[in-house]
């Protein structure tokens, strides 16, 4: 078997049914098999899958266990050499998965290998990331990106051949079974977000390498099987916690407490300004100030 497409669904049965169907009519050559890890959906996604694609494993857990422990339940029963992780809103390309699996077998020491994300107008999406540091922290990360690309490689430049970069965004990426037995899956302790930066720095301390290839691409309906509010965003905010005193240390989690907080406080002095500038009448401002709030809110409980 080349390849184990592992998906993990919560609720997103339209969402899963579109991403099955990509696989089908543009995965050719590679011998594959799906794995669908769903975690306890109720909008029938578990039926769905049971009536039209009786071919794909089914592991129907009877909690959210969250992105990470799903996937590792996947990866303990695939048989690929290769394991995809995509998401439910995610779309394949004709050749995307070719691309990534051919570049993968040249290339022995690519432990993670991610293409090219897509927005449903075929503009390009952040499809690989940097570590964070004190200093993507504090600074404007497109200033960054502007300044160093050589270090800080984003959408914003038309890469034409495959790039070695630090991680790459988990919607779809191509993860080596050899890797994985060498460092371990992923660290069940993320629920959601940064599982893929803390497998990416794992697997480069142990000396692979994590490529992007960017003519294979996937459109990735960002957002879609995760949403925006707030307690997504305080759980993107508990993981890069996590991921900064599990690899910096404890000195270094508290330095990027306190910018994270400080640009936490600019950004809601921002948005009440524009409230306060619009009557109050923006429903956009509203939400996103309330949203901030919230996040300072779980910030100060947590500091208690």
């Amino acid at each position: 078997m080349d390849i184990s497409f592992v998906i993990v669904n919560w609720n997103t049965r339209d969402l899963l049914r579109d991403c099955l169907q990509s696989i089908g009519k543009t995965v050719s050559g590679p011998e594959y098999e799906i794995i669908v890890v769903d975690n306890a959906s109720s909008d029938g996604s578990v039926e769905m899958l049971a009536a039209e694609y009786p071919t794909v494993q089914v592991i129907a857990n009877k909690e959210n266990r969250g992105f990470g422990r799903a996937n590792n339940q996947g990866f303990a029963v695939m048989r690929g050499k290769y394991a995809l992780l995509i998401n439910t809103d995610a779309v394949l390309t004709e050749g995307a998965v070719q691309k990534m699996w051919s570049f993968a077998e040249a290339h022995p020491e690519a432990a993670i290998i991610c293409g090219q994300l897509l927005n449903a107008d075929g503009s390009r999406q952040n499809s690989i990331a940097s570590f964070p540091t004190l200093l993507t922290l504090a600074a404007n990360t497109s200033l960054l990106e502007y300044l160093f690309p050589g270090r800080y490689p984003s959408k914003r430049y038309d890469h034409r051949e495959p790039l070695e970069v630090d991680s790459a965004i988990g919607a779809c990426m191509m993860v080596r079974k050899k890797a994985l037995d060498d460092v371990g899956f992923f660290d069940d302790r993320y629920f959601f977000f940064f599982e893929e930066t803390d497998l990416a720095y794992a697997v480069k301390q142990a000396g692979w390498k994590i490529f992007q290839v960017p003519d294979a691409l996937i459109y990735h309906l960002q957002g879609q099987s995760i949403g925006h509010n707030a307690r997504s965003r305080i759980e993107f905010y508990r993981s890069r916690y996590q991921f900064l005193r599990k690899w910096r240390g404890d000195a270094y989690y508290r330095a990027a407490q306190g910018i994270i907080f400080l640009r936490l406080l600019v950004n809601i002095l921002l948005a009440s300004a524009g409230v306060l500038a619009t009557l109050g009448l923006a429903k956009g401002l509203r939400d996103k100030w309330r949203v901030y709030l919230q996040i300072l809110r779980w910030h100060f409980i947590k500091s208690s």
